[in-house]
């Protein structure tokens, strides 16, 4: 193309020269007043426009006999239907000869001094025809060789983890106002690989690039490089919409994806977080490459063609993000919407080397537009699950008074969160920025709660601050919720169970980084607290009927006998009722148990041991030894009963 912009000033010129010499000899000649000396430099002047008339008449025989031999060449190849470069190098190199030979002759005959009419104006004309000839058969010929040496793509053998692998089990997703529906105790995270370099494919074979490069300079040469452009764009969307199906990335609507069950739009949000990685960082790299390959010498040209071919590949791509940005935000979603946010976030680097210049800004602009709506979406869903934790409700208390199914969810997706701690402290941090009223209306009582303990810093990162507010809503929750319990002890016994379960979630995970220590040691110091209410609240009643009153004679045995059997009475109460109770974890469980023996059965020990010799052994029903073996049987979840003595 360069070429053809230095000849074109160049033959403007010389034919401006000439038609002003042409008409100054006319204008001249009709002079009558013309002194000896000017009508002799009027004479040599038309003599030699004669001369260059002559010989621009015998330049004009001899591009005719060549243009003829050219068009003989191009129409025998329009009667075969075979395509040129299947036929040899010689047959293409003839051809490529044969059409750059026509585009020179018509530089040739807009060089002569031609009067443009008649016979010169009829071969110009014959020779376009035959360049225009020449040209669609190339771009033919360009088309067909970028499609049959289409290099297969094979993203298995990318390094990038598939999709397939992290399905979340959909056993750890619960409806907050169900208490019978079991959760997995552990999320699993599908982690986004940020190790895998860009790697750059081979798309076509690398033994036609050097074809399709003559191709491309003649027809660009010839002024055909919109017809090029547009051949290369259209072999190459159809390879990208290949490629997306191998991906299994396949066009949906966003109406689509809004009514899709959670399901089957989990699966398919993990497909598109892998397969964005590898579209972009490898095949969207290897088609850029291409262009250049192709294309290189005629920049910006290399550049518009990859986007003009990519662009709508990408959007749809981008498409399916929107979409899942503006679907509601229900908690479940958060770790695949976080996924998503961390993926797009590590290709910004890509996508801005890829759709640097302002042909591709386009495509930029929509990529970061997602990016910040699926920020967005990551902000509302986590704002959603804060908001599900402070409106759960349910009508009935919770058999056995163990581990709440709210607790288990809430410490286990906190804890998955951790994953993404630099994540959501930018997003969170930006957010709280810009929108100051948005946090939960409980973070300034969480807030204030640890700076009266001491434990509050500057240094609080805002996930830190959010995690507060949750673990403050979920205690809230959790003592509505031993109010529906009718015995007081049971409402300790749940406190216990489930401040307990919080406090070593923090503890033996990463989220001890991010409470610190001063919270779990705030949060062992309450469980202990529920346990020793618990003993009080049960056996505070009980242990004064091992007490002395200091009385003798008939009447202290007759208490005495009475003693024994309200205790006996009072305990075989608390076996039925607490062995049915339940404490999941079996060092607390134990703790607690050895804490009852310590007050309980220390005390009967002693009082039976005083006043064995007072009443017969009828009166004893229990040993000491038989107490402290029941006490095993509480809070096992199995109610029991004792019915006879020594029964072990």
């Amino acid at each position: 193309m360069g070429d053809i912009d230095k000849i074109v000033p160049e033959m403007g010129e010389e034919e401006n020269l000439i038609a002003a010499a042409e008409h100054l000899v006319r204008a001249l000649g009709s002079n009558k007043n013309l002194t000896s000396n000017m009508k002799r430099v009027l004479a040599d002047l038309g003599s030699q426009l004669s001369t260059m008339a002559t010989i621009s008449d015998e330049g004009v025989s001899e591009i005719e006999e060549q243009l003829n031999i050219v068009q003989e060449k191009i129409l025998s190849r329009e009667a075969d239907q075979s395509m040129i470069w299947d036929s040899g190098p010689d047959e293409a190199s003839e051809y490529l000869n044969a059409a750059d030979e026509a585009r020179k002759l018509i530089e040739r005959l807009d060089g002569l001094c031609l009067e443009k009419n008649g016979h010169e104006k009829e071969l110009l004309r014959k020779a376009h025809d035959v360049l225009q000839m020449a040209m669609n058969r190339l771009e033919e010929e360009f088309r067909h060789i970028l499609v049959q040496n289409r290099q297969p793509f094979e993203p298995e053998h990318m390094s990038f983890r598939s999709s397939e692998e992290d399905i979340m089990d959909e056993s750890s997703i619960i409806s907050y106002g169900d208490d019978s529906i079991s959760i997995d105790d552990s999320f699993q995270r599908d982690s986004v690989s940020r190790t895998s370099e860009e790697f750059i494919v081979h798309l076509v074979r690398a033994d036609v690039i050097p074809d399709l490069r003559c191709i491309a300079n003649l027809m660009f040469l010839s002024n055909y490089d919109h017809e090029c452009c547009q051949a290369y764009v259209m072999a190459r969307k159809d390879a990208l919409d290949e490629c997306l199906f191998i991906l299994e990335m396949e066009k949906l609507s966003i109406e689509d994806v809004l009514k899709m069950e959670w399901g089957h739009l989990n699966s398919k949000i993990k497909r598109w977080v892998w397969a964005l990685k590898i579209f972009v960082r490898s095949y969207l790299a290897s088609e850029k490459f291409l262009s250049e390959q192709i294309f290189g010498e005629f920049e910006p040209v290399n550049v518009s063609c990859f986007v003009e071919a990519s662009k709508a590949s990408m959007l749809q791509l981008l498409n399916f993000g929107e979409a899942v940005s503006i679907g509601p935000h229900k908690p479940e979603k958060l770790f695949c919407i976080l996924d998503m946010y961390e993926v797009l976030a590590d290709l910004l680097s890509d996508i801005d080397a890829l759709y640097a210049d302002k042909i591709g800004s386009s495509v930029r602009i929509e990529y970061y537009e997602v990016l910040r709506r699926v920020g967005d979406s990551v902000r509302g869903t986590f704002m959603e699950f804060e908001n599900a934790i402070a409106s759960y409700t349910t009508s009935n208390p919770f058999a056995g008074g163990g581990v709440l199914h709210l607790t288990k969810y809430v410490m286990n997706y906190l804890r998955t969160l951790t994953d993404y701690t630099e994540t959501l402290n930018l997003l969170l941090r930006n957010h709280d920025k810009e929108d100051p009223s948005s946090a939960p209306a409980n973070m300034n009582s969480a807030l204030e709660e640890e700076s009266l303990s001491g434990s509050l810093t500057s240094n609080f990162s805002p996930m830190a601050i959010r995690y507060r507010s949750v673990t403050s809503i979920l205690e809230s929750k959790l003592h509505e919720k031993s109010k529906m319990y009718k015995d007081v002890s049971l409402q300790h016994i749940f406190l216990m169970n489930n401040i307990h379960y919080m406090a070593q979630k923090v503890k033996n995970s990463e989220l001890r980084l991010i409470f610190g220590d001063n919270w779990i040691r705030k949060h062992n110091w309450k469980f202990q607290q529920h346990a020793m209410d618990y003993e009080r609240a049960t056996w505070s009643s009980i242990l004064p009927l091992l007490k002395d009153d200091g009385n003798s004679g008939s009447s202290s045995v007759s208490k005495l006998k009475e003693r024994f059997k309200n205790f006996y009475l009072a305990f075989e109460e608390v076996y039925k009722t607490q062995s049915a109770w339940v404490i999941p974890n079996v060092h607390l469980r134990e703790d607690l148990r050895i804490s009852i023996s310590l007050k309980v059965i220390q005390a009967y020990r002693t009082f039976e041991s005083r006043h064995k010799n007072d009443i017969s052994d009828k009166h004893i029903k229990y040993s000491a030894d038989d107490l402290q073996s029941y006490l095993l049987d509480l809070f096992e979840g199995s109610s029991k009963s004792l019915h006879n003595p020594h029964r072990r």
